[in-house]
């Protein structure tokens, strides 16, 4: 209808009592006339400078109702909304007539998901708005607990007052929340807002600093908080933090834009854009808006060896052989070790491509092949089948490394590790199980004993592949402690069982607000943890 309305000649700039035909659309949350509104114009042109009057889409984007001056972001109802517009570059920092932001408004309005989408386009979360009040400040007035922590979790600040003086702190305490709750959100705000002790000077001995990333799907958003609070313990980005990053599916991903210098902040709010156009349907995914997806974020034709430092390991299964052989996707050569195969081929398989050669999405795409969430690439599958906590295997090709450098004369070269972060994406709680017996029934209720024993064993036998944690975490701290290397292994305890494809934002605010407790808790070893990786950083 607003097609063909528009095709015979209907204006879409006439602002009526409640405003333009955009945001009447959004009131109405008419997302298909939203779109036809913002798109079905002459010369539509994304590439164009965003403050360009003719701009048609800019003149909309920028249309202001009548009665509250609010652009159409302030109108949004949907998550789905508000990443259509700021993908259009929609200001998120557009103020009303009484300086209130979208963020205010949602939060308001109890928009949780809204909300959300907005802090992961960059929203500002202390952002003053009528009164001085911060979105926090209004949580807090409505007791809306979801909303408290996702504005908390996205940094903002519980001390911050409006200007009468009144903190979200104070109102607070002044609300009817938990008081468990209320002693959980004033302390891991209180270490988020003090932060860290600024670390001192030292002497820079030599060693290589090791950062390994746990695979566990949209659970990597559990890595980047971690790896967030380090960064401001050490008060300088991850990146310089690390000589070797190793990561096995998500956190392949998550290394690989660490390496190509993307910011913590905007990894989130990447992860949090990824969820809604990767998980659609039903499993198995389609694998096209994925590869999609990570083709955008590292460009198509970028390859292992463009990306200099850190050196970067991802891990791969090649599942075109049995037994099947972990694969370690390099941006540098690979060691020649020497080593005879593992197992004698019947028939010679194709080589693997070289790191100069590999494309980086390519790699990723294979690291994150889960099999039954998405279809394999090529000849890969998930590397978390075999390493999904892949500390044993960077450790083991370092070794290999030096020992590479070591035959051909260049021991000088070599640089052993001396600390090794692991991260992990958070532990489930552990749940009781009645039975994994699978036998030959004999009576109605052996079926279905069998039935629920067989679900049981494929359970456990899908934990026992993808174990990262418990003994995994063991052995590698055994390791470096008997070879002198610090070992420190992050992973919070969740309260709840989240999956890998997880797309609800309550569940996946309630998981980061689990590591921001565990954080808050760990305060003091990721202090130490920062002071050490500042003195191996290179002079």
């Amino acid at each position: 209808m607003a097609r063909g309305l528009i095709s015979l000649g209907a204006r879409r700039d006439v602002c009526g009592s409640l405003g333009w035909p955009i945001h009447i659309s959004l009131k109405y949350e008419k997302l298909g006339c939203m779109r036809v509104l913002l798109e079905e114009s002459v010369g539509l042109c994304l590439d164009g400078p965003a403050d360009d009057t003719n701009n048609w889409l800019h003149r909309q984007l920028q249309a202001k109702d009548p009665k509250y001056s609010g652009i159409p972001l302030h109108w949004v109802k949907t998550a789905e909304a508000v990443r259509y517009l700021t993908e259009r570059r929609s200001e998120v920092e557009a103020r009303s007539h009484t300086g209130d932001t979208p963020l205010h408004v949602m939060v308001k309005r109890s928009r949780i998901s809204c909300a959300v989408a907005l802090l992961a386009a960059g929203a500002e979360a202390n952002a003053a708005g009528h009164h001085g009040d911060t979105p926090l400040h209004i949580a807090m007035r409505l007791d809306n607990l979801p909303l408290i922590k996702a504005l908390i979790v996205f940094g903002a600040e519980m001390d911050k007052p409006n200007e009468i003086g009144e903190t979200p702190g104070l109102l607070a305490a002044r609300c009817s929340t938990g008081f468990e709750d209320f002693i959980a959100i004033s302390a891991v705000v209180g270490s988020l807002s003090k932060g860290f002790d600024t670390v001192d000077g030292a002497p820079k001995p030599r060693g290589a600093r090791v950062l390994c990333l746990d695979g566990g799907g949209i659970r990597g958003l559990v890595l980047i908080q971690l790896l967030l609070a380090v960064e401001k313990a050490a008060g300088c980005p991850a990146r310089k933090l690390f000589d070797w990053i190793a990561g096995t599916s998500t956190g392949a991903i998550l290394a690989l834009g660490i390496a190509h210098g993307k910011t913590l902040v905007y990894l989130r709010a990447l992860y949090f854009r990824m969820k809604d156009l990767v998980f659609q349907g039903s499993r198995p995914y389609d694998s096209v808006p994925l590869e999609r997806f990570l083709r955008e974020e590292f460009g198509e034709n970028t390859r292992m060896t463009d990306i200099q430092t850190p050196r970067v390991i991802l891990t791969g299964v090649l599942a075109d052989r049995h037994p099947a052989e972990l694969h370690l996707f390099r941006n540098y050569n690979p060691p020649n070790t020497g080593h005879e195969p593992h197992y004698c081929p019947r028939t010679p398989f194709k080589p693997v491509t070289q790191p100069s050669d590999q494309l980086v999405w390519m790699a990723a795409r294979s690291s994150g092949a889960a099999p039954t969430y998405f279809r394999q690439m090529g000849r890969f599958l998930d590397g978390g089948l075999l390493a999904n906590n892949p500390t044993l295997d960077a450790l083991t090709e370092i070794h290999e490394v030096n020992q590479a450098l070591k035959a051909e004369g260049q021991m000088d070269m070599a640089v052993h590790p001396a600390i090794v972060l692991s991260l992990g994406t958070g532990k489930p709680p552990q749940e009781k199980v009645h039975s994994v017996d699978v036998y030959r029934p004999t009576g109605p209720i052996d079926v279905v004993q069998t039935v629920f024993g067989a679900r049981e064993l494929g359970r456990m036998l899908v934990d026992c592949c993808t174990e990262s944690e418990a003994r995994m975490v063991d052995r590698a701290r055994a390791w470096c402690e008997m070879i002198s290397v610090d070992y420190h292994r992050l992973s919070p305890q969740l309260m709840s069982d989240v999956m890998l494809d997880e797309v609800q934002d309550t569940m996946l605010i309630d998981m980061l607000w689990d590591t921001e407790i565990y954080i808050h808790k760990q305060k003091n070893n990721i202090k130490r943890l920062a002071e050490s990786l500042l003195r191996y950083s290179p002079p």
